[in-house]
């Protein structure tokens, strides 16, 4: 902006002002004249865009769109549910209440099947604790991703229903 613009010619476009080519000082003495800055818009355009603008407001007003932009983006929370492969009823059903709570606000739910040592063996029993956990969760959510292992964790991806917040 301003004196920071190294051509020596630029196309002015504003508000009041003349759609032309001028030298870079003239461009400067017009928008001083109107208490404004120079601002370059597109600079590798041939000769380089610059408006006669309010830079601070132009500046305020970039960030308040950012802002709306933002706001309007919707987030989504992911909640982590770990079981072991010898998880038993009750801290399953435990376990489940609170999925249905994360899946009821809205959030997506990633539910993992943590093998740890040996229990790697017991590859089955994960996954059928994860496809059982699915089906009781069935009213709440759909599954994203079926159980998957990766490493020493098998993982499954639940995601809320459109009209069951």
């Amino acid at each position: 902006m301003n004196s920071k613009i190294h051509a020596s010619r630029v196309r002015v476009v504003g508000d009041n002002v003349k759609v032309d080519v001028y030298p870079i000082e003239q461009a400067l003495k017009m928008a001083k004249e109107q208490s404004l800055d120079l601002v370059e818009i597109s600079p590798t355009a041939d000769p380089p865009v610059c408006k006669i603008i309010d830079y601070s407001k132009f500046k305020y007003e970039q960030k308040k769109k950012q802002k709306e932009i933002k706001a309007k983006a919707q987030k989504t929370v992911v909640k982590e549910i770990r079981f072991g492969p010898n998880t038993e009823e009750h801290d399953f059903n435990f376990k489940l209440n609170h999925a249905q709570k994360f899946l009821k606000e809205g959030a997506k739910v990633k539910a993992y099947v943590h093998f740890v040592g040996r229990t790697i063996v017991f590859k089955e029993r994960g996954e059928i604790l994860l496809l059982k956990f699915a089906q009781a969760l069935e009213e709440y959510g759909k599954v994203e991703q079926l159980p998957k292992l990766e490493g020493k964790r098998m993982t499954m991806f639940i995601a809320a229903k459109a009209g069951k917040k």
